[in-house]
């Protein structure tokens, strides 16, 4: 069964459906995780009827700017969803796995934690800190069985992506799209299901000896471009 906690539950719910229709069994869950008693609450009720074996980490939100042009009101926004979001959730999660024998974390995290890009201040602060947090919890807790590693993609071709060319650039959506999906040396932006692979390898036994590791699905962005 895998549950999907979102602060939009219409979206939730669609992914439900998504899954459904692949074969699988999903439920929606509408959950804020900037407020760590929600989170709390939500999970000890799932505790209560089930065994929790995986965290997948990915709620997060992006920002445009520089040390300078950002806000202390945009900053603590991304914080909180994108950093504190990340640890309300493996805070619940962790103790359940210590006693249940053992579990999976995967955050997602983005070549914006390592590589310096311009213009994501924030966003760029809030990814780099998964990575470490992602490295010091798969430390903490190496004698209970949880395994916690994170992935950095680049562009991904999601809604995501589409709604902010709108927003930013009406009428050159086209032609924005292009370049960024051109400033990946393989040409183009990852697909979801090709970062979903690589969670879903992370996430089975196949992976059993990986633990502490962040990794690039960049279409060689960090280490090929010229």
């Amino acid at each position: 069964m895998i549950r999907i906690l979102d602060v939009n539950e219409p979206a939730a719910a669609a992914t439900c459906q998504e899954i459904t229709a692949a074969g699988g069994t999903a439920s929606a869950h509408r959950c804020d995780v900037t407020n760590q008693a929600d989170v709390k609450t939500l999970f000890d009720g799932l505790f209560r009827r089930e065994r929790v074996h995986v965290l997948i980490n990915n709620a997060g939100i992006s920002h445009i700017g520089t040390v300078e042009s950002t806000t202390e009101e945009d900053f603590d926004r991304v914080i909180r969803v994108n950093v504190k979001g990340f640890y309300n959730c493996m805070h619940a999660v962790v103790g359940h796995m210590k006693t249940a024998g053992g579990g999976v974390i995967v955050n997602l995290a983005s070549i914006a934690g390592t590589a310096g890009l311009p213009d994501r201040f924030a966003y760029s602060t809030s990814k780099g800190a998964i990575v470490a947090m992602t490295f010091s919890v798969a430390r903490d807790y190496l004698a209970h069985n949880i395994r916690c590693n994170c992935i950095s993609p680049a562009r991904v071709h999601t809604p995501f992506v589409d709604n902010y060319l709108q927003k930013t650039y009406p009428g050159r959506e086209q032609e924005m799209f292009d370049k960024l999906a051109k400033a990946q040396p393989i040409g183009r932006m990852a697909e979801p299901a090709e970062v979903a692979s690589l969670a879903l390898f992370l996430c089975s036994d196949d992976a059993a000896f990986i633990t502490g590791v962040d990794y690039p699905i960049d279409g060689g962005f960090i280490n090929l471009r010229g």
